[in-house]
């Protein structure tokens, strides 16, 4: 089985008083992860999934005499897809101040809905993580860096879904159904989400502009919407774990750009199903945006995992000079360009160099790129 990276942090976080919330895109792996912490605490546990009607009644606008009749001898309860249940976060809150001997997990696919819900009633109460699809340092962990490297390509073309992975030869038709179905239930259920037809347009267009600075402008012309639109279904996808956005990094020096903005996708497999292209690394046009996204997801895997602190941005000035990724930890600045091709050169601009000169620059490559994504 594949060891997930939070789980000996989760199991350390155990019965310290607060709750453990785990957020993540649904089929990240969410669940099994939980299941297999609960196997090795080996102690009584009540699981409640939140996607049944009978669960989101009795959770909502509940009292703590009826939770501790509910529990019974339970010492763990595990309330799966959370987001679901309306009001959790106060009874998420009576059980840390008044069922102080239970442990109470949740997990949530929707960070839009379950964060709003717990922030407040939570503060003070609560470990909270995320978790991805699967990285590249955990299956080097499962099966070796070498094994590992020789399946980058792989990789590349259908990502880190754990289904995805451990099913070879269906890729395709699962990727299928999990873009399809999956990925967007919880957008689907928002009252923000008026026209799901315009969705899976913005989804193809941002796909399409991987590695790109993107106008929300042009793509609301491209999809026949307005720019504010555009805006709040971007955001709605980021928090439900589908997309994130990297600002332009600006210190004030002439010509950079500001107020820009890419988009990537957290996995390169979901990407590639939205615009139904598996074609190999060899044969593909937009290869270095691919190489691009997988290796700066697998770097906020990496810090996340490892609770490093950094900011990430991108450069560019309005001479058309570029750096793939800046990285902002605490006073340090790192400045990263990412190449595909082992023949193709990389040079950081003079103008990003000569203006800050406290910056390390590298360049990331496959020959080299398990340094950067956290195996070492």
């Amino acid at each position: 089985m594949i060891k997930r990276a939070l789980e000996t942090v989760i199991q350390q976080k155990l019965f310290k008083g607060k709750a453990i919330l785990l957020f993540g895109p649904r089929q990240s792996g969410k669940s099994t992860l939980i299941e297999t912490v609960l196997k090795r605490q080996d102690k009584p546990f009540l699981y409640m999934n939140g996607d049944e009607a009978d669960v989101r009644e009795i959770l909502t606008e509940t009292t703590s005499t009826k939770l501790k009749a509910l529990t019974g001898n339970k010492e763990i309860v595990f309330i799966d897809e959370a987001q679901r249940i309306a009001n959790i976060g106060l009874t998420l809150k009576l059980f840390t101040d008044q069922i102080k001997n239970v442990q109470v997990i949740a997990t949530g696919s929707s960070a839009f809905e379950l964060s709003s819900q717990v922030n407040e009633p939570l503060t003070g109460r609560k470990y909270e993580y995320q978790l991805y699809p699967l990285s590249f340092s955990e299956m080097v962990q499962y099966h070796g860096l070498l094994l590992e490297k020789r399946s980058i390509e792989h990789r590349l073309i259908y990502g880190y879904y754990p289904e995805i992975v451990t099913n070879k030869g269906e890729e395709r038709e699962l990727l299928k159904l999990l873009a399809n179905s999956y990925l967007y239930k919880d957008l689907l259920m928002l009252d923000q989400i008026k026209k799901p037809l315009l969705l899976e347009k913005l989804l193809k267009a941002l796909a399409l502009q991987v590695g790109s600075e993107i106008n929300y402008h042009e793509i609301a012309q491209t999809i026949g919407s307005d720019s504010k639109t555009v805006d709040k279904y971007i955001d709605l996808l980021e928090k439900t774990f589908v997309v994130f956005r990297l600002p332009a990094f600006s210190r004030n020096v002439r010509n950079e750009i500001k107020k820009g903005k890419k988009v990537y996708f957290y996995d390169c497999g979901i990407r590639n199903a939205i615009i139904n292209n598996f074609k190999s690394t060899s044969t593909r046009t937009d290869i270095g945006a691919l190489w691009e996204n997988f290796v700066i997801a697998e770097r906020m895997k990496h810090l996340r995992y490892h609770d490093i602190d950094a900011t990430h941005y991108f450069w560019r000035t309005t001479q058309q000079q570029e750096i793939d990724l800046i990285e902002e930890q605490g006073d340090n600045l790192l400045a990263f360009e990412f190449k595909w091709s082992r023949t193709e050169k990389a040079r950081f601009p003079q103008t990003f160099t000569a203006n800050y000169p406290q910056a390390e620059t590298k360049v990331i490559s496959p020959e080299n790129v398990e340094d950067f994504i956290g195996v070492s």
